[in-house]
């Protein structure tokens, strides 16, 4: 079940400020510092300079992804995303790239989640369009979640509506409305 607030409700919105290094206590995982969960879960934002030219590359990532889940709902289940986000926007003369997700394990988890994942399906990633990007992500995990660990920007707040709930526990309450909502429909 979901971590409760200190109010004892998940439905009551909570905040957390977090200090510069993202975490309150460092305890080291298997690829560096734990991130702590926050009201909204566990997630990252990733920030990357991308390979000049590669601007049309990473946007067509979006339509077939679109079409991916389209064909295949569950496709990313494993990864058990609250959301994900992706911009490019200008610095400079430079083009960024952010990945910015929710998700209901921990940092290294979905890291390693998403390579497994990437190799089970057998598709690239948006980040070979990213300056530094390691060529042997596929067959080192480890290069991978150190690229996304040197270019991960820490929030310093976060925030949520319903904090602490699990994409599991919001799907059963879902499931659950939805069938009580039949029900009541069959007694009309």
């Amino acid at each position: 079940e979901g971590v409760m607030t200190a109010s004892g409700d998940f439905l009551t919105p909570a905040a957390m400020a977090l200090p510069p290094e993202g975490y309150f206590e460092k305890v080291d995982g298997p690829y560096g510092p734990l991130f702590p969960k926050t009201p909204a879960n566990y997630g990252f934002s990733i920030l990357a300079k991308i390979i000049p030219g590669r601007e049309a590359t990473i946007r067509a990532y979006g339509p077939t992804i679109e079409a991916a889940i389209r064909n295949n709902p569950t496709l990313l289940a494993p990864l058990k995303l609250h959301y994900l986000r992706w911009l490019l926007f200008p610095i400079g003369a430079d083009t960024y790239f952010m990945y910015q997700g929710i998700f209901d394990t921990d940092f290294d988890k979905y890291t390693d989640d998403a390579v497994a994942l990437f190799k089970l399906v057998g598709v690239d990633t948006v980040f070979e369009n990213l300056e530094g990007f390691p060529a042997d992500w596929k067959t080192n995990s480890a290069s991978f979640v150190k690229f996304v660990r040197a270019h991960q920007v820490s929030s310093f707040m976060e925030y949520a509506e319903y904090p602490y709930v699990s994409t599991d526990e919001i799907k059963k309450a879902l499931r659950l409305k939805a069938s009580l909502s039949d029900a009541l429909d069959q007694l009309q």
